[in-house]
């Protein structure tokens, strides 16, 4: 073989091998839930149980909703370690609220405002990471380490490290009601999906979003509000956190703020990266990110069934991530 001829053949050898990471790439997620299902439907007992598939699909929804959050914030070219505090900080103020005199005695708005003032509570701590990031220049891991250390504190200082157990019905449906036999937080979840989809798909906001992690110096010099942008993506980051703390509160009947997010920030990430995410930003697949949270479910739901220990889960979704992250440098080579 002349050398001409080794030439074309090692640049189509090339041109193959990166359409093959391309094609891994892009669905390598499908191909990877579909072992999964396959492996469970052949090994795991009562896989397809009704209780089973309730139970996943309220383990899924609460990684889902924060994975939506942590997508928009790598878009940006950030990170977000702060999720799980959040979720326990929202999570410990719910039931302070509810079970408070005054809600008591006004049960309507009582509800109203065990819902919207953890939300309002977390958008503010969303707010905070993404001054921290966007106007005082802080490294993202830094500066969204200060709540990963301290909103847990105060949700602890809140509750007195005491685990808050409650009965009210009309809040717990957040967490365990039902609509045509399926968890209502699975509705929520699409519900989400489509309309963060929507905003990234067809505003200004998205398009401006994705620039900045795209090449954040170019959208800067062409107008785009960089700071706002970032801060936007932090804030519905913090957003969605807020509220899938009230829903692992719903579903529990109960707050405890030193196991409410426990490395919720692993699961995210890995969702997010697992459904396409881009690390260095640039891009948001919204539906990858829950189709990522799924696979991380599975995952930790196939071992846990099949006796495998729990610790062993997390080294699993750790290989996942760097599984996902190798194959995305891969195809960029």
């Amino acid at each position: 073989m002349n050398t001409q001829n080794k030439s074309a053949f090692a640049t189509s050898q090339n041109a193959l091998t990166r359409m093959d990471w391309s094609q891994l790439s892009r669905h390598g997620g499908l191909i990877a839930l579909a072992v999964i299902l396959l492996f469970n439907l052949l090994f795991t007992p009562n896989f397809l149980h009704p209780q089973t598939l309730f139970v996943n699909i309220s383990q899924v929804a609460t990684i889902a909703i924060v994975a939506v959050g942590m997508t928009l914030v790598i878009a940006t070219g950030g990170i977000d370690l702060s999720v799980g505090a959040i979720m326990a900080l929202s999570g410990a103020l719910a039931p302070l609220i509810f079970t408070s005199d005054f809600a008591l005695a006004n049960p309507e708005l009582g509800l109203i405002l065990s819902i919207g003032v953890p939300i309002l509570v977390a958008l503010a701590c969303g707010v905070f990471n993404g001054a921290m990031v966007s106007i005082l220049n802080v490294q993202p891991i830094v500066a969204t380490l200060i709540f990963f250390i301290s909103g847990r504190g105060i949700a602890l200082v809140l509750t007195n490290g005491n685990l808050q157990t409650f009965h009210n019905p009309a809040f717990s449906y957040l967490g365990t009601g039902k609509i045509f036999g399926l968890p209502f937080q699975g509705y929520l979840v699409l519900i989400i999906a489509v309309c963060v989809w929507w905003v990234m798909a067809h505003t200004k906001f998205g398009r401006q979003l994705l620039a900045v992690g795209g090449n954040e110096r170019a959208a800067e010099l062409s107008g785009v509000p960089v700071k706002r942008v970032k801060i936007g993506a932090y804030v519905i980051c913090a957003g969605l956190s807020g509220l899938a703390g009230l829903i692992v509160v719903a579903i529990n009947s109960a707050s405890d703020a030193a196991r409410i997010g426990n490395l919720m920030e692993l699961d995210a990430i890995a969702a997010a990266v697992v459904g396409g995410t881009l690390l260095q930003g640039g891009k948001a697949p919204i539906f990858g990110a829950i189709l990522g949270a799924v696979i991380i479910q599975l995952v930790k739901y196939t071992l846990l069934a099949n006796g495998v220990a729990d610790e062993v889960a997390l080294i699993a979704k750790a290989g996942i991530i760097v599984l996902a992250v190798y194959v995305q440098q891969a195809r960029k080579e």
